[in-house]
């Protein structure tokens, strides 16, 4: 019995020290260099830093990988220019562009390279020096997260797409851990989130539904790996998301939809100019609050993690290194428990925006069953035949 207490506190320390190993992997190298006596001011720059859009992607403590920039530029003559640079250092270097960081203009070529040599040229803006700066086509840091996570859903479901298209898993049961764990997901979907949404017309868009799912779960997934982060952390993603839903629900939708929206029946004739624009502003809102919703959940858990983390330098800048070693451990701990909370989030707002899409759509493409009334007179009495309606579930909605 010794041996096995020994041999479990053993295991313990072991998972301590490399759950602080990983932890440090997590911390960006501006956040050490706080430490080091840049003062604990500049915290909250790192972590809008580390949390926004960048034209980077910084593998600390390995490399930083600057991407492609493209500017599309209105010269003063009057054309149209589009400039290609490899890095924000070439486009800098290139004598065509000068930059703007903390409300001073880098212009001159010692200032670029100064800019350049303490890295700061990453967080700067960059303008054309003759001309106007039209668009910036640059590719990002999100953009690149998004795409991995795009070309992971195709390779982990190609094959398996590929077993079902010869029967394998039609025919016959499903074969290998990949195929059988995507059979759980794929059927969790269609039963639990598209059919008792959308009902009958459910497997018509069960193809777009499966994707947002698995797009957001693996975007997600790759925030929780440290140095990158979820492209469903930038609005902009959320928001084409959203507006995929939209397009669907407007496209497929029923004339019964339109008819609730442009001319809500059972309502009084001098309400419904009261009703009609809030049922266009709701046909809006809620799919931007679809975007919202996600986009704010996937940020919300990098800030905390972040600033947990950080809130050691900060103890350390303002009590001193023994305040900020005797923070460490609870910091530690924390982060941790919200890692592990931010894992659970990742599957749960995959399943939010898809199951609020189904039912979005199941809106939009439902035939409603209007009341009708049939009175029938039986001397002096009105006899009253009701149908049943289906709107009490669009009333709920809307409340």
């Amino acid at each position: 019995m010794g041996d096995r207490t020994h041999i479990q506190q053993g295991w313990r320390r072991t998972g301590l020290w490399l759950a602080v190993v990983a932890l440090f992997g997590l911390i960006p190298r501006p956040l050490l260099a706080a430490e080091e006596g840049e003062g604990g001011e500049n915290i909250s720059e790192v972590l809008l830093h580390h949390t926004a859009d960048g034209y980077y992607v910084a593998l600390e403590p390995f490399v930083t990988i600057e991407l492609p920039r493209l500017f599309l530029v209105r010269t003063p003559e009057g054309s149209w220019r589009l400039d290609a640079f490899g890095s924000t250092a070439s486009a800098l270097h290139s004598g065509r562009y000068v930059a703007d960081y903390e409300g001073h203009r880098y212009a001159s070529s010692a200032e670029l390279e100064e800019l350049i040599a303490a890295h700061h040229h990453l967080y700067a803006e960059l303008h054309p020096r003759e001309g106007e700066l039209v668009l910036d086509l640059s590719i990002t840091r999100h953009y690149v997260f998004g795409l991995i996570a795009a070309l992971l859903v195709l390779a982990l479901f190609i094959p398996v797409a590929q077993r079902y298209r010869k029967g394998i898993g039609r025919t016959t049961a499903p074969r290998g851990v990949l195929q059988n764990l995507a059979e759980v997901f794929i059927v969790f979907v269609r039963d639990e989130i598209a059919r008792p949404n959308i009902g009958e017309k459910a497997d018509r868009f069960l193809p777009y539904l499966l994707t947002a799912f698995f797009f957001i779960l693996f975007c997600n997934l790759l925030g929780l790996v440290p140095n990158l982060g979820a492209a469903t952390s930038n609005l902009a993603v959320t928001g084409v998301l959203a507006l995929f839903t939209f397009i669907i629900g407007t496209i497929y939708a029923s004339k019964d939809h339109w008819k609730h929206i442009f001319w809500p029946p059972g309502v009084p004739v001098y309400v419904k100019p009261i009703l009609i624009p809030v049922e266009i502003m709701g046909l809006f809102t809620r799919h931007a609050a679809l975007a919202i919703r996600l986009f704010a959940n996937m940020t919300a858990g990098t800030l905390v993690i972040l600033s947990l983390i950080g809130l050691i330098f900060m103890i350390n800048a303002l009590f001193g290194a023994l305040a900020a070693w005797l923070s460490t451990l609870p910091s530690v701990l924390l982060t941790l428990f919200i890692s592990a909370i931010k894992l659970l989030v990742a599957f749960i707002q995959a399943y939010v925006f898809t199951l609020l899409s189904a039912l979005f759509i199941g809106m939009s493409v439902a035939e409603h069953a209007h009341e009708h009334h049939e009175h029938e007179e039986e001397g002096n009495e009105t006899v009253v035949h009701a149908v049943p309606t289906s709107d009490e579930a669009r009333v709920a909605v809307h409340g």
